[in-house]
């Protein structure tokens, strides 16, 4: 287990939000309780930035995740561009094996080059296999170390009801997850708050003015007829059935549903609007800190710079049923006790929320630059300067 030391931070926070230790169940309802998903083989409703449970139904149930799997993939694509490994205008040129796969496609040929931006659009917008495949091998060198990436990103997110054959959906063996385990990938993928730019589009063109221009039109139908959804992923095959996760945003709250095993599109899409509406219907949130917000610093006398920046990783707020009364919270920041240097963008510590002495939320907080050794000079300017002050 990983050493802590502290700094505390006086924020406390008034705010009714009833949350058990491990910040996933939030007054549950039940299947039997209310009939929102009914015709759904499984379904869960969560609120994006707690992780909190609203509503559940055989959540747990391990199912064919169809083109759902797409957001892992997506998260994957997401995460490389944020640490700088993949860049939206780079050019990717397509494989023989990219270009042969079958299901939704956008027709890639073999050796044809399109942009990271295109092929992101692609598997957001038209649920493409072959772009899903395009980005993966671009990504890992192959499919199959992908698939690897993405079964050690689930096990990574604490995902024990899923595996993963491929980055597609297509039918497999030993390719399934839950209701519960989608709604955490589609929290994690969230973060990257970007991705809601490809997800929400509802039509767009690749290739656009060449003869084999290709018109993009949303898997996600409810993207267009709800003013609160901009995205997620849609999913079908036979052995599925219709599936989807969906997330949309209504006063600075943002859910997360996902239905399985839905019989037909109207059915899906008529269950997932039931869950999005009875969110926004009986819950609200207060934003705490928005996401690259400064909320401490980290200070250690042999670096660099005596202090840095931490910054939170997304979206901090809190939930409560709507006509509550407030309750006071406080927050603390945990340090990791990290070897130097450290890089951008790595966890340094998490953000704590407590109230009654017992913690209800956290979150991973980062270094705002890379925390590197100063030069000796500089040590002993500081030592130097800390004499002075002091004396």
């Amino acid at each position: 287990m990983k050493k802590f030391f502290y700094i505390t931070i006086s924020f406390t926070i008034f705010f009714s939000f009833i949350l058990n230790a491990n910040f996933k169940v939030f007054a549950t309802e039940k299947e039997d309780e209310l009939k929102l998903t009914e015709n759904a083989r499984a379904s869960i409703l969560i609120e994006r930035d707690t992780g909190a449970i609203l509503y559940e139904k055989n959540a747990h149930e391990k199912l064919p995740p169809a083109s759902l799997t797409k957001v892992m993939t997506l998260l994957l694509v997401m995460e490389a561009i944020a640490e700088g490994k993949l860049k939206l205008d780079e050019m990717v040129t397509v494989s023989e094996n990219a270009a042969s796969m079958g299901g939704s496609q956008v027709f890639l040929a073999e050796g044809e080059q399109m942009s990271v931006e295109d092929l992101i659009k692609a598997v957001a917008i038209a649920s493409a296999n072959d772009a899903s495949v395009a980005l993966a091998e671009r990504i890992a060198g192959s499919e199959t170390a992908f698939v690897k990436r993405m079964n050690e990103k689930a096990e990574e997110l604490g995902l024990k009801n899923t595996s993963f054959a491929n980055a597609s959906g297509l039918p497999a063996p030993n390719h399934y997850t839950t209701a519960y385990d989608m709604a955490l990938m589609s929290k994690a993928l969230l973060k990257y708050e970007d991705i809601t730019k490809f997800t929400s589009i509802y039509e767009d063109y690749l290739r656009k003015g060449e003869e084999n221009e290709f018109w993009l039109v949303n898997t996600n139908r409810l993207v267009r007829f709800s003013p609160y959804v901009d995205g997620l992923k849609t999913g079908y095959t036979k052995e599925a059935k219709y599936c989807l996760a969906l997330t949309a945003k209504k006063d600075g709250m943002r859910v997360i549903s996902v239905i399985m095993g839905a019989d037909s599109a109207k059915e899906r899409n008529a269950m997932s609007m039931r869950l999005i509406d009875y969110a926004f219907s009986h819950f609200e949130t207060e934003k705490i800190f928005e996401k690259g917000e400064t909320v401490g610093q980290f200070k250690h006398m042999k670096t660099k710079k005596y202090a840095y920046d931490l910054k939170t990783s997304e979206p901090i707020s809190l939930l409560k049923k709507k006509g509550e009364k407030d309750v006071a919270y406080t927050t603390e920041i945990k340090l990791f006790d990290k070897p130097l240097p450290i890089k951008k963008n790595e966890a340094v510590g998490m953000i704590v929320i407590r109230t009654n002495d017992e913690t209800v939320y956290e979150s991973p907080l980062y270094a705002s630059e890379e925390i590197e050794f100063g030069s000796i000079v500089a040590l002993m300017k500081r030592a130097m300067w800390s004499i002075v002050k002091y004396d």
